[in-house]
């Protein structure tokens, strides 16, 4: 039992080292991966302003807001959260305004989900999962958000 004892305990001997930044590195590629989707999109949006509001009026579905409210919202929100994200300054809130971002996309263009191509909605589910774990787990540390928490008194 002893020697077995040993052997484990050389095995894990480096698990916080690499808990600690193997999951910072982790969630510095989910926040830079997502974030640079989702900022694509907005970029694409204020390229061709009048092509997003035809978009918003005629093709998506947004429910309770005005379509011209809604492209206004939507492409905020697709250029200053993965902002924040790419940072890692409100870190949490950020991940959770893209998800809703991303699930009211889903909701309000069922025509995702009508494509021969799956990985059109598929895309829209794994990048809802990996903003949950940022979500679930915070920015690691790799951001702004872990440098601000050890200055806190």
């Amino acid at each position: 039992m002893n020697a077995l004892l040993r052997l484990h305990q050389s095995t894990t001997r480096f698990d916080q080292l690499i808990a600690d930044w193997g999951g910072a590195a982790l969630l510095l590629a989910i926040r830079l991966y997502v974030g640079w989707q989702f900022f694509k999109a907005g970029l694409t949006k204020i390229q061709d302003w009048d092509s997003t509001l035809f978009l918003f009026a005629e093709e998506y579905s947004v429910p309770v807001l005005p379509p011209e409210l809604a492209a206004w919202a939507g492409t905020f929100g697709e250029l200053v959260l993965p902002a924040l994200l790419f940072v890692g300054l409100f870190s949490r809130p950020a991940a959770l305004g893209l998800f809703l971002v991303n699930a009211m996309a889903v909701l309000s263009y069922p025509a995702l989900f009508e494509f021969s191509c799956p990985a059109a909605v598929n895309d829209h589910f794994y990048w809802g999962a990996l903003l949950l774990a940022l979500v679930a787990f915070g920015p690691g540390r790799a951001s702004v958000d872990h440098w601000l928490s050890r200055r806190t008194p």
